[in-house]
């Protein structure tokens, strides 16, 4: 393959197709959802079948239990895939949507329209279920996309791709309004990140280090997604069964996830009580626990924690834990160490609440709430391309309109300029 040539194609391709998928109208491309969402279910088998060969070569070549885990495609999964497609299919169409119109003195309208972003390239590891989610979004939002998969993940994407490709033919759009790279080379990335002239945003979503790399060499504007560091803070004010339920379903509902809690801090008035029955929790889930000096006076029993730890996306069955004084210090800690992802407040008062809501900057913040609703599909956005750490163009769960741009239109009746 010549690989310059074969990228040039897909960016050519994914730019015409944009340009008609930026006037398709919301019943066409609905129904080239549902044909999507039956061939989804139509290929289990098949599909189930491709991603067994992605999991015995994953094992194979020692990939660990949290891409395993990501990389897994069962009916479950499909399940989800499938419903989210529904979701995107039953949510408004954000194009065309006109707001803000108002009168100027000069008797013209001016107002924004809701507009698509263009080519949006998708550069992912493990996770297939994300060929998917980016698919369905950027189809509903009027936006071609190309999507690049991690190699462990070869089989299962293009098996999607096929009954995503289907699904456009069979509702009369273009195939190459969704690409799905056919190759593992790692210099396709290079090249996809630096075609300014056919791609208008990349959405990374992986480690930190592919991240790091993206947004340091991309030519074209990036919607990052950095660590999941998520906290969870037990308040002295918290009512005790909601504060066990939510630490325990943050950590071990699932390890290998970007909104799973990584520390937990507890009041210092009420760790003594609270600490031995969540330790006790977490220990029959074989949860390792890393303490701080004064929780290890509680849980003698557990690794002491380092520095290290309030820093680290551990994605595995571990658990970092740090006894504060105060929401104040709750507060200070996150600060310092949060990744801006999620966190949550566990108490039953609200000033504190509302405290804790207006001080972390995060891009979801949560009263008794767990952290693993941090999520589009949760959020009810159908699906999401990644959660944006990110200030601008998009921050947190991106669903449909973080896939949107906004210009200005101006109505007018014959009005010139004096």
């Amino acid at each position: 393959m010549d690989l310059t040539h074969y990228m040039q194609e897909v960016g050519q391709n994914a730019r015409r197709a944009s340009h008609l998928l930026a006037r398709t109208a919301t019943q066409q491309k609905n129904q080239a959802l549902q044909a999507i969402a039956d061939e989804l279910e139509n290929q289990r088998a098949t599909l189930i079948a491709a991603n067994q060969q992605d999991l015995t070569a994953g094992k194979a070549n020692g990939l660990d239990a949290a891409m395993l885990d990501r990389l897994t495609l069962n009916d479950k999964v499909l399940n989800s895939m499938i419903e989210g497609i529904r979701q995107v299919i039953a949510l408004a169409d954000p194009i065309g949507e006109i707001s803000d119109l108002k009168y100027r003195p000069s008797g013209i309208q001016v107002g924004k329209m809701r507009v698509p972003l263009g080519v949006v390239g998708i550069i992912y590891e493990s996770r297939p279920n994300v060929t998917i989610d980016a698919a369905a979004l950027c189809l509903k939002s009027g936006n071609a996309c190309i999507l690049r998969g991690g190699s462990e993940s070869i089989h299962s994407n293009q098996a999607i791709a096929q009954c995503i490709q289907r699904g456009l033919n069979n509702a009369g759009l273009p195939e190459t309004a969704v690409q799905v790279i056919q190759t593992t080379d790692r210099a396709a990335v290079g090249q996809l990140i630096q075609m300014a002239e056919y791609v208008d945003v990349i959405i990374p979503r992986g480690g930190k280090s592919l991240i790091e790399r993206i947004s340091r060499e991309a030519r074209i504007p990036v919607i990052k997604h950095l660590d999941g560091i998520c906290h969870v803070y037990i308040d002295d004010k918290a009512d005790m069964q909601k504060a066990i339920d939510i630490a325990y379903n943050a950590k071990t509902h699932r390890y290998g996830v970007c909104n799973a809690m990584e520390t937990l801090l507890v009041a210092e008035a009420i760790a003594p009580h609270i600490l031995p029955k969540l330790a006790t929790l977490y220990q029959e889930k074989g949860v390792e626990l890393r303490g701080c000096e004064k929780t290890l006076t509680i849980l003698p029993q557990i690794v002491a924690a380092t520095e290290e730890d309030w820093k680290t996306e551990y994605l595995a069955a571990i658990l970092a834990i740090r006894i504060v004084p105060d929401v104040d210090a709750a507060i200070r800690h996150i600060c310092d160490y949060s990744s801006q992802h999620t966190d949550s407040i566990v108490t039953e008062d609200w000033t504190r609440a509302m405290r804790f809501l207006r001080e972390v900057d995060s891009s979801s913040v949560m009263v008794n709430a767990s952290t693993r609703f941090a999520d589009g599909f949760e959020y009810g956005l159908g699906a999401e391309i990644g959660i944006s750490t990110d200030k601008f163009h998009a921050r947190g769960p991106v669903g449909l309109e973080g896939l949107t741009s906004q210009k200005f239109i101006v109505l007018g009746n014959g009005q010139v300029r004096v």
